[in-house]
C-alpha cells in the first residue's frame, strides 16, 4: 500500500538535512504547487525528535499565518516518521546566503541588514504576541522567499537604497517553540543562546530571542567570523 507522501506528492530533490531529519522539495499532485516536506528520522515514537515535531505542529496551529513565519499546511505520521508540509521558500536559508557571501568575499550592505533585522523582528514580535518564544533563532532557521515585497514594508525601512527588495525573510523550524509562562525549554544551538538561558534562568525568554536575532544579524554582517561555541557554566 502506497504512503500518503507517495500518493499526494512528487519528490523533486532533497534540500536540507539536520538533527530532525531531512527536508524535500515536492510538488503536490493535486494543486501543482511546490512545498517543503520535513521527514523525521527513525525511530520517532517517544523520542526527542517526536517531541520537537509535535512542538512545531502545535506552534503552527497557535500561530496561524504571518508574513514572516514559514507557513504550515499539514502534518501526519507514517512508518514511524513524522512528516510536516510547510511553505517552500525558494531562496533557501540565511545561512546559505552567508555561505555564498563567504565564498564570494561579499558582505550584506547596511540597507540589506536593516531589511533583515526589520522582517525577522516583525516575525518575532508576532510570535511573542501569542505568548510564545522561538528559542532557536539562527541563520539556518531564517528562510528566504524571493518575491516582490509589499510597498508598506519598504516604506517602514525608510532608506532609499533599500529599493524594491525582492526577498522576504521568514522564521522557520518551530521545534523549540515554548510558552513564555511555565516554559518547557528544549535549548537550541548553544552558540546563539543567551547566558541566562545557559544558566537555566528562563524568566526573560523573549529577550533571549532578541539576543539570538542580534547574533544572527552579526553573522550576516561578518560572514567570516561565526559565533563561538559556549560552555554551560560549571556549578
Amino acid at each position: 500500500m502506497k504512503s500518503r507522501y507517495a500518493i499526494e506528492f512528487h519528490e523533486l530533490t532533497k534540500i536540507g538535512s539536520g538533527q530532525f531529519g531531512a527536508v524535500y522539495k515536492c510538488v503536490k499532485r493535486l494543486d501543482g504547487c511546490i512545498y517543503a516536506i520535513k521527514r523525521s528520522k527513525k525511530p520517532l515514537a517517544g523520542s526527542v525528535d517526536e517531541q520537537n515535531a509535535l512542538r512545531e505542529v502545535y506552534a503552527h496551529a497557535v500561530l496561524g499565518q504571518h508574513t514572516h513565519v514559514v507557513r504550515y499546511y499539514s502534518a501526519w505520521a507514517e512508518d514511524d516518521h513524522m512528516l510536516i508540509q510547510n511553505e517552500y521558500c525558494n531562496g533557501g536559508s540565511l545561512a546559505d546566503s552567508i555561505s555564498e557571501n563567504y565564498r564570494n568575499m561579499r558582505y550584506f550592505t547596511e540597507p540589506e541588514l536593516k531589511f533583515l533585522l526589520l522582517q525577522v523582528a516583525r516575525g518575532l514580535k508576532y510570535i511573542h504576541s501569542m505568548a510564545l518564544v522561538h528559542m532557536d533563532i539562527k541563520p539556518s532557521n531564517i528562510f528566504i522567499s524571493r518575491t516582490v515585497v509589499p510597498s508598506s514594508i519598504i516604506e517602514e525601512v525608510d532608506d532609499e537604497d533599500c529599493g524594491p527588495q525582492k526577498v522576504i525573510y521568514k522564521i522557520g523550524d518551530l521545534g523549540h517553540v515554548t510558552r513564555i509562562s511555565s516554559p518547557q525549554v528544549e535549548e537550541g544551538d548553544c552558540r546563539f543562546l543567551a547566558n541566562e538561558v545557559l544558566q537555566e534562568d528562563y524568566s526573560h525568554l523573549p529577550k533571549a530571542d532578541i539576543f539570538a536575532l542580534a547574533l544572527t544579524v552579526w553573522c550576516a554582517a561578518v560572514p567570516y567570523r561565526p559565533p563561538p561555541f559556549k560552555r554551560r557554566p560549571v556549578a
